[in-house]
C-alpha cells in the first residue's frame, strides 16, 4: 500500500490569509470572532462570526474572474495557490493526468445565492447574472481550481456538512494509495456569513450570541466563521524522488455514520470513526499525544465527542490533549476540518498544541486535558482531526510525523 504525505499547505481565515499567520495567531490564542459586517445584519439576532476583515477581491482577482467566483471559490484559490506554491509543482503531462482535486463544501454559493435572491424577490427584478449557477454550484471551487492548474485527474466536491473536509481529504488520500492518482489537491472552503445564511442557522438555536468556549461549563453554543485550507497530499515515493519537504504523513483514515439523528450526535458513532483511523494507521492510544476536537461549542457535541474518546482510550484518555481551535477562527461548517489541520501541522512539525480558548470553567462531563486558554509545547509524533457532521456523518484523520 503507498504511503501518502503532505508536502503544501495553504489557508484563507478570520485569523490570517496564509499558514504562517494563521500559526502564530494559534499560538498566540488570539480570536477572530468579531461583530459581524454585511448586508441586513440588524434585522439578525446572532451578530457575531469569525469573518475575514478587510479583503477585497480586486487584489487577487480581475474583474471577469470576480463576475464568476463566489467568495467561497476565490478562498479556495488563494489557499490552493499558497499550498502548490510551496509543494513546488508544476501540473503537465502525464502528472497532470494523474494529479486531481477533492473539496469539502456545505453551502456553496450562499452569499451568491443570498444576493440573488434579494435581487428577484426584494427588488423584483426579473433578470440574473448568466453566471449564476456556475458561480452557486457546490463543486465551483474544486472545478476552478483543477482549471487554474491543470489538474486533470479526479476532481470533485463532497457535501457533508461539517464533515466535507475532511470526507474530502480522507479520499484524497485513498486515492493515492490505490494508485488512482499521483498528487491530489485537497482541503475545503467555506462562505456561509451572509443574511441568508445565519438567519438559517439561527432557527437551529445552536448559535451562540457571545462567544465560542468549547468544552467549558455554561457554554452556549457554535460561531460561525469562513474560509479555506487547502493541502498537497502525494504519494510518499514520488516526493521523495523529487526531493520535496515533506511537512506530515497521512497515515489513516477512518468515517462512519450514526444511522440515528439528523442533528443529535451518538457516542458510538464517534467513537467507531476514531477507533478506525487509529487502526487504519497502527496506532495504540498510548502513541496519539493530541486530538484536534470537532468541539463546537454546544453541549450536546462536547460531551459526546468527550465521553467517545474516553471509551476509545480507556485509561490513556487522561494523557492525551484535546483541543478545539473552533474557538478561535469559528466553526467553517464544509471547510472547518482542513482549517483545523493547520493546528494539527503546528503540532506536529513544532511541538506547539493550539489551545481552546475562552475556557472559564471545567465541566464535569468534559474533564479531559482541553488546554485551555493557552498553547502549550509538547512533542508529539501522532495526532487525531476529528469532524462529527449532522446527519450524523463521521471523519477522522490520523496523522504522523514527517518521515
Amino acid at each position: 500500500m503507498r504511503r501518502v504525505v503532505i508536502t503544501g499547505a495553504g489557508t484563507v481565515n478570520a485569523l490570517a490569509m496564509d499558514v504562517a499567520g494563521t500559526i502564530a495567531a494559534m499560538k498566540a490564542g488570539r480570536s477572530g470572532i468579531g461583530p459581524l459586517a454585511f448586508q441586513d445584519v440588524d434585522r439578525l439576532t446572532v451578530r457575531i462570526g469569525a469573518q475575514i476583515k478587510g479583503y477585497a477581491p480586486e487584489a487577487h482577482f480581475n474583474r471577469q474572474q470576480i463576475a464568476l467566483f463566489d467568495r467561497f471559490t476565490q478562498f479556495a484559490l488563494l489557499a490552493a495557490r499558497e499550498a502548490i506554491g510551496q509543494a513546488g509543482l508544476a501540473f503537465s503531462g502525464a502528472l497532470a493526468d494523474r494529479s486531481g482535486v477533492v473539496l469539502g463544501n456545505s453551502g456553496g454559493g450562499l452569499g451568491t445565492l443570498d444576493d440573488n435572491y434579494r435581487t428577484v424577490y426584494a427588488e423584483g427584478k426579473n433578470r440574473v447574472h448568466p453566471f449564476v449557477v456556475p458561480k452557486l454550484m457546490n463543486n465551483a471551487a474544486a472545478s476552478q481550481v483543477s482549471m487554474a492548474w491543470n489538474l486533470r485527474g479526479p476532481s470533485f466536491t463532497v457535501a457533508s456538512a461539517c464533515a466535507s473536509s475532511n470526507h474530502a481529504m480522507g479520499q484524497a488520500m485513498a486515492m493515492i494509495r490505490s494508485g488512482l492518482a499521483e498528487v491530489m489537491v485537497t482541503g475545503g472552503s467555506e462562505a456561509m456569513l451572509c443574511f441568508g445564511g445565519i438567519k438559517a442557522w439561527e432557527g437551529l438555536r445552536v448559535m451562540s450570541k457571545d462567544g465560542c468556549r468549547p468544552f467549558s461549563l455554561g457554554r452556549n453554543g457554535m460561531v460561525q466563521g469562513e474560509g479555506a485550507a487547502i493541502f498537497v497530499f502525494e504519494d510518499y515515493d514520488h516526493a521523495r524522488a523529487r526531493g520535496a519537504e515533506i511537512l506530515a504523513e497521512v497515515a489513516g483514515f477512518s468515517m462512519t455514520a450514526d444511522a440515528s439523528d439528523i442533528v443529535m450526535p451518538s457516542r458510538q458513532g464517534a467513537a467507531r470513526a476514531i477507533a478506525g483511523a487509529m487502526r487504519d494507521a497502527r496506532l495504540n492510544p498510548s502513541d496519539v499525544g493530541y486530538i484536534n476536537a470537532h468541539g463546537t461549542g454546544t453541549a450536546a457535541n462536547d460531551k459526546t465527542e468527550c465521553a467517545a474518546v474516553a471509551d476509545v482510550f480507556g485509561p490513556d484518555a487522561d494523557q492525551v490533549m484535546i483541543s478545539s481551535t473552533k474557538s478561535m477562527h469559528g466553526h467553517v461548517i464544509g471547510g472547518t476540518g482542513a482549517v483545523e489541520l493547520i493546528a494539527v501541522l503546528m503540532a506536529l512539525r513544532e511541538g506547539v498544541i493550539a489551545p481552546t480558548i475562552g475556557y472559564e470553567e471545567p465541566d464535569p462531563e468534559c474533564s479531559l486535558d482541553v488546554v485551555p486558554n493557552e498553547a502549550r509545547e509538547a512533542a508529539v509524533t501522532a495526532v487525531l482531526s476529528n469532524a462529527f457532521a449532522f446527519g450524523g456523518l463521521n471523519a477522522v484523520l490520523a496523522l504522523t510525523k514527517a518521515p
